[in-house]
C-alpha cells in the first residue's frame, strides 16, 4: 500500500509539472502573433497540408501575413515560432550557442540523433565548440583547391551516363545520377575511399536509398506529435524500421572509417609528413589543447553528419540549379558561353577558373534562393531573445523557415522568379545579410560551404558544357521539402549533346 501512494505521489508530481509548465508556455506563447484556428487536440498542426508545394506556400503565406514570424503548436503541448524575415532571424542567428535538449519530447533535431549522433549539425555548447575547432582545418584552401581534380574526374562519370540516355531522346529523372555523382565526390574528398557508386548496380539497401529513405520517415515524424517521445516512437513498426535504416547507414561510416585507419597505420607516409590530407584524417589524429583526440563514437557520428551533408544537400542544390536553367533557356545559353570563355578550348575547369564564373555563380546562387536546398534549420533558445518586442523565453524552439525566408514578398521583389542578376555583385552588396541563407550563419553556418559552392560550380559546368537541357512537359518537378529539398516524382529532362 505504501509503494502505491508514492507511485500515485510521483505521477502527481510528474503530471502537475508539465501542467504548470504547459499553463505557462500558454501564457507566454498565447501573446504572440498566431493563427485563431487552435485545436486543444492538434494545435494548429490540423491547418497545414504537409510537406508537399502546399506546405511550402502555406509557409510563404505566413510570411506575406505576419511578416516576421508567428507561432505554431504541434499538438496541445509543443509551441514552435517560425521565423521567415531578416529582422526576426538576425536575433536568432547572432544569439549564443542553442540550448542543450533536455525536453521529454524530441525537437526536429532530436529525431536525427539516432541517425547522426551529436555531430556537427546536432551538438550544442563545449561539444560542438571543441569538434568545431577541431575539424576546420580540414577546409582550409589548400586543401580544397585539390578536389578540383576529383570533382571533373567524377563529373566526366556522369557525363558518359548522361550520353547514353541522350541517345533515346527520352526524358530521364536527373536527380538520381546528380546524387550519385556528389557521393562519389564526398567519399574520395573527404574520406579518400572510392566505392565505385556511379558505376555499381543500386540495392535497396545501398547508401543515397538508405538516406533517402531515412529523410522521408524523419518528415513523416516530424508531423506527428504522438512520435514525439522516443519511447513511444521505439515501439512503432515506423520508428523499428527508422533505426534499421540508421544501422545501415552506421555500417557504411564504420566501414569508411577502418579502411582509411588500416590505410594510415600500413603507410604513416599517406599523412604528407603530419599535413592534413582529408576530412576524415583530420578526425582521426584531431587532439584538443589537452591533447584528447575524438573517440570511436564521435569520428562516426562526424562521419555520419558529413556523408549526408557533403552530398545530399550538394545534390538538390546541383539538381535544382540544373532544372531551373533547362527552365529558362536564355540563362542556360549564358552559363554556356561564359564556360567557354573560361575554358578556351580546355575540357576541365580549374581552381583559378572558379572565381570567373560569375553568372554561373549567380544561377546557383539564385537557384539556392528559389528552391532552398535546406527549408528549414531548427534552434532552441539558450537565453531569452527579444524579438519585435516579444521575448522568447530561454529554451523556446524556434524554426528558421529558410525556403519562406527567402520566398517572403515583404524581403524579395517578384520572389517567385527565377532572376539570377539578383546576385550581381553590385546587387548582393545591398542585400541584409540575413535575407539570404543557403547555409545558415553565424557561427553555425555550414563549415563546408566553400567546398559545396566550388562542386557546384565543377559540376553544373561540366553538365552545361556538353549538354543543352530542356524539361520534359509531361512531367512536374513537384517539391519534397524533407530534410533538404527533393522531388516528390523527379527532376525530368532532356540532354541533348552539344558535340
Amino acid at each position: 500500500m505504501f509503494f502505491t501512494y508514492i507511485v500515485l505521489a510521483l505521477v502527481t508530481f510528474v503530471i502537475g509539472k508539465y501542467l504548470r509548465k504547459f499553463i505557462r508556455m500558454r501564457q507566454i506563447f498565447s501573446k504572440l502573433p498566431s493563427r485563431s484556428d487552435y485545436s486543444y487536440i492538434t494545435g494548429t498542426l490540423h491547418k497545414y497540408p504537409g510537406l508537399n508545394e502546399a506546405g511550402l506556400d502555406f509557409e510563404v503565406k505566413s510570411s506575406e501575413e505576419f511578416k516576421y514570424f508567428h507561432v505554431v503548436w504541434f499538438g496541445p503541448l509543443v509551441p514552435i515560432v517560425n521565423l521567415f524575415h531578416p529582422d526576426s532571424v538576425r536575433q536568432v542567428v547572432k544569439s549564443s550557442a542553442p540550448k542543450p535538449r533536455s525536453s521529454y519530447l524530441a525537437s526536429g533535431y532530436d529525431m536525427l540523433t539516432r541517425w547522426l549522433g551529436e555531430g556537427l549539425l546536432i551538438a550544442n555548447g563545449a561539444k560542438w565548440a571543441r569538434s568545431r575547432r577541431l575539424l576546420t582545418p580540414a577546409f582550409h584552401f589548400d586543401i580544397l583547391k585539390q578536389y578540383v581534380d576529383v570533382y571533373n574526374q567524377s563529373g566526366d562519370l556522369l557525363i558518359e551516363k548522361m550520353k547514353k540516355l541522350s541517345k533515346t531522346d527520352q526524358s530521364f529523372d536527373l536527380y538520381p545520377l546528380i546524387n550519385l555523382d556528389a557521393l562519389d565526390i564526398i567519399l574520395r574528398c573527404a574520406f579518400s575511399y572510392k566505392s565505385n557508386c556511379q558505376t555499381k548496380e543500386k540495392s535497396p539497401d545501398d547508401y543515397s536509398t538508405v538516406i533517402e529513405k531515412i529523410q522521408l520517415m524523419a518528415g513523416d515524424r516530424f508531423l506527428k506529435p504522438h512520435y514525439f517521445s522516443e519511447f513511444i516512437y521505439s515501439f512503432t513498426s515506423q520508428g523499428r524500421e527508422f533505426y534499421r535504416l540508421c544501422d545501415v547507414a552506421h555500417k557504411v561510416a564504420e566501414e569508411v572509417i577502418e579502411k582509411r585507419r588500416k590505410e594510415l597505420e600500413t603507410d604513416p607516409t599517406l599523412m604528407h609528413q603530419g599535413k592534413v590530407r582529408d576530412f576524415l584524417d583530420t578526425l582521426l589524429t584531431a587532439r584538443d589543447e589537452d591533447g584528447a583526440g575524438l573517440s570511436l563514437l564521435e569520428i562516426r557520428n562526424e562521419v555520419d553528419t558529413f556523408l549526408f551533408e557533403g552530398h545530399d544537400t550538394t545534390a538538390s542544390g546541383m539538381t535544382w540549379t540544373l532544372y531551373s536553367l533547362a527552365k529558362h533557356p536564355e540563362y542556360q545559353e549564358r552559363v554556356y558561353q561564359e564556360i567557354m570563355d573560361v575554358l578556351q578550348g580546355r575540357e576541365n575547369l580549374e581552381w583559378s577558373d572558379l572565381s570567373k564564373l560569375e553568372f554561373t555563380t549567380m544561377c546557383i546562387k539564385e537557384s539556392l534562393r528559389l528552391n532552398a536546398t535546406v527549408p528549414v534549420i531548427e534552434r532552441k533558445l539558450a537565453e531569452d531573445c527579444v524579438i519585435q518586442g516579444y521575448t522568447l523565453p530561454a529554451g523556446s524552439r524556434v524554426s528558421i523557415q529558410i525556403y519562406a525566408l527567402h520566398h517572403n514578398p515583404h524581403v524579395w521583389e517578384e520572389p517567385f522568379e527565377y532572376k539570377p542578376e539578383r546576385f550581381h555583385p553590385d546587387n548582393q552588396k545591398n542585400m541584409d545579410p540575413f535575407q539570404f541563407l543557403p547555409f545558415s550563419a553565424g557561427s553555425r553556418n555550414c563549415i563546408g560551404q566553400n567546398f559545396a559552392m566550388n562542386e557546384m560550380k565543377v559540376t553544373i559546368s561540366k553538365v552545361i558544357q556538353n549538354f543543352q537541357l530542356s524539361l520534359d512537359p509531361g512531367y512536374e518537378a513537384l517539391r519534397l521539402p524533407v530534410v533538404t529539398m527533393k522531388s516528390e516524382k523527379g527532376v525530368f529532362v532532356r540532354a541533348k549533346a552539344r558535340r
